[in-house]
């Protein structure tokens, strides 16, 4: 298990999750550079720690980047703007409000389809691109929990062994807490993902010849 979890930490420089995040991102860079400044950039579930580790605006003194979250976590940097929402009513913002909606690996954490299907309407509706990534329901290991095949077994077993054998990132003390851990995320299939944004662009991220992840990108 050990050796899983260092696959999946992507907060090793060298682990697959680290590497495979790179090469993303490096595609993110291009589409973005092709997009007339300034320009601002909506992040749904995203992170100062994610950006200010990419280096991206480092060069890009004329982009801002607004970080929707439920918690709005002060970021120390003037480019980026914590905001706290619900990623399934954005109605703040009107349409086209950013240039570009960013997302990685948070649309799997709205624990239904319906709201998945929300949130997804919302990112089409304020962005004028989207780049959308969230793991693959089909990849044999589950990237949250770290455990084969988890994200199909049933609701109960999945919070027994939250509960019992602390597996993956999310420590559960209680059989409560590892029931709502347990039915917060639902990975997707890459049918489901074109069902959420049809006009979309998706491309298959593969490791060992296994599709880990998709990536959903439109507007380009």
């Amino acid at each position: 298990m050990n050796i899983i979890k260092s696959l999946f930490d992507h907060r090793r420089s060298n682990s697959l999750a680290a590497r495979l995040r790179r090469k993303r991102f490096s595609l993110f860079r291009e589409l973005a550079g092709k997009v007339e400044r300034p320009i601002k950039i909506l992040d749904v579930g995203g992170t100062a720690d994610f950006w200010e580790k990419t280096g991206f605006l480092k060069d890009e003194p004329n982009v801002t980047i607004t970080l929707y979250n439920l918690l709005a976590n002060p970021s120390g940097l003037p480019q980026l703007e914590p905001v706290a929402g619900d990623a399934r009513d954005m109605s703040r913002y009107p349409d086209d409000h950013f240039d570009i909606v960013f997302s990685n690996s948070m649309i799997e954490h709205l624990g239904e389809f319906e709201d998945q299907r929300r949130c997804a309407s919302e990112m089409m509706r304020v962005g004028r691109r989207y780049f959308v990534q969230t793991p693959n329901r089909y990849f044999p290991i589950e990237p949250h929990f770290l455990y084969p095949y988890f994200q199909l077994y049933p609701a109960r077993l999945k919070a027994f062994l939250l509960w019992k054998a602390n597996i993956g990132w999310y420590p559960t003390a209680t059989w409560e807490e590892a029931w709502e851990t347990a039915t917060s995320v639902r990975l997707m299939t890459k049918s489901e993902l074109a069902r959420l944004f049809p006009q979309a662009r998706i491309i298959d991220e593969k490791y060992l010849g296994l599709v880990k992840s998709f990536t959903a990108i439109g507007g380009w």
